[in-house]
């Protein structure tokens, strides 16, 4: 097939750079050598025990059938309890929608929202793969520049400074990737009062929600009950390959985007579905919160080790497992920097351009979704790269 007769809206979709990374990393393992991955989003723990024991036992009664497009009723109903017994917030299962992944969930909620030709405004940095999305649909991203003084986030003032006739809507992350940056809880009222106001919608990603340290985050459905919420089992919960997320928002949204579901995905995958319902159990909850505190002790590690090395980091993130480092005293091009970290010294992180168009040669992502031996053993590494 020839490269021409490609569609011009897949031909402008760029390629999520991490994964070109990780894929010569992957390269470099198999070859032999050591590599620390520090680039990808992905915990290092497996699948909790009592998941993966649901998971056997759906296959050994055979319960891997299709299922409604939205997902099966006992998880929506679980993840509906679940908003009552973390956050205090009532709602019924009709306002949740199960899908492949929050990318699926994504999808969905712009594929609702975003007319052609309008714009979803969201933060830069950002992840990367939003503003894909919205190609993809004929629509735009509208990133706005931030920086450590609004914390690496959306304020009220700034999405009504940068409101136009184009802007449908707002896409927030709280915490985000690549900043692990959250938006207090009266800042998240004041940007919704102000997306109302102007007529938009607004879509907040809560993926990192669990992975806040010294505080639990709170919903934005506690200041708006009509935003659509983003969530997913793969952080927290720790089940990235399972491919299952989730969208909450008002029941004729969740039943409109169910029937665009039902032609793009058929269901979610179902054997994953019947392993998320063990992930709300106890004693599945008690391993994640194990794992949240180890993600802090690494956390710390690596911000203080950054910080001696000569990475500039105004406040350590509160959340996540991201440490979004500027590098602009030790190079002026750190898409540059972070191939030859790959290839000379054996570090696998992800350079700004991910996830940036304004200080993208500035910045590094290194992911602390690996042990804190390796952690260490990445620092000494960094150290006698920078030193000598």
């Amino acid at each position: 097939m020839s490269a021409e007769k490609w569609s011009a809206r897949a031909r402008a979709i760029d390629s999520f750079k991490v994964m070109d990374l990780l894929k010569r990393a992957r390269e470099l393992d198999d070859l032999g050598f050591d590599v620390i991955h520090m680039e990808a989003g992905e915990p290092d723990f497996a699948t909790a025990a009592p998941v993966a024991a649901a998971a056997h036992a759906a296959i050994e009664e055979g319960r891997i059938q299709y299922t409604p497009a939205g997902g099966i009723a006992p998880l929506r109903e679980r993840i509906a309890r679940y908003y009552a017994e973390r956050y205090g917030i009532d709602l019924g299962p009709e306002r949740v929608l199960v899908t492949p992944g929050a990318s699926g969930g994504l999808l969905l909620a712009f594929a609702l929202l975003a007319e052609q030709g309008r714009r979803f405004m969201m933060a830069d940095p950002g992840y990367p793969c939003n503003a894909q999305f919205l190609r993809l649909l004929e629509a735009r991203a509208q990133r706005v520049r931030v920086d450590a003084s609004t914390n690496f986030q959306l304020t009220a003032e700034l999405v009504r400074e940068h409101w136009d006739e184009q802007t449908a809507g707002v896409l927030l992350a709280s915490p985000a990737n690549p900043t692990g940056a959250v938006v207090p809880p009266d800042e998240m009222a004041a940007i919704s009062a102000t997306v109302r106001e102007l007529g938009g919608e607004l879509i907040v990603d809560e993926l990192y929600h669990g992975l806040t340290y010294g505080f639990d985050a709170e919903t934005v459905l506690a200041v708006d009950d009509q935003a659509l919420v983003l969530n997913s089992f793969s952080k927290y919960f720790g089940m990235t390959g399972w491919r299952l997320g989730w969208v909450v928002g008002p029941a004729d949204a969740v039943a409109e985007m169910e029937k665009m579901a039902q032609n793009l995905f058929i269901s979610p995958p179902t054997l994953s579905q019947r392993a998320a319902l063990a992930a709300f159990e106890p004693e599945s909850i008690e391993i994640f919160e194990q794992r949240r505190a180890e993600f802090g002790r690494r956390r710390d590690l690596l911000v203080s080790g950054l910080r001696e090395l000569g990475f500039g980091i105004a406040t350590p993130p509160q959340g996540a497992f991201y440490v979004y480092a500027d590098a602009s005293e030790l190079t002026d091009d750190s898409f540059v920097w972070c191939w030859s970290l790959l290839e000379e010294d054996k570090i696998a992180a992800t350079p700004g351009a991910d996830f940036s168009r304004f200080d993208a040669e500035r910045y590094v992502r290194f992911s602390y979704t690996t042990g804190m031996d390796r952690i260490e053993l990445a620092l000494e590494r960094l150290a006698r790269r920078i030193r000598g």
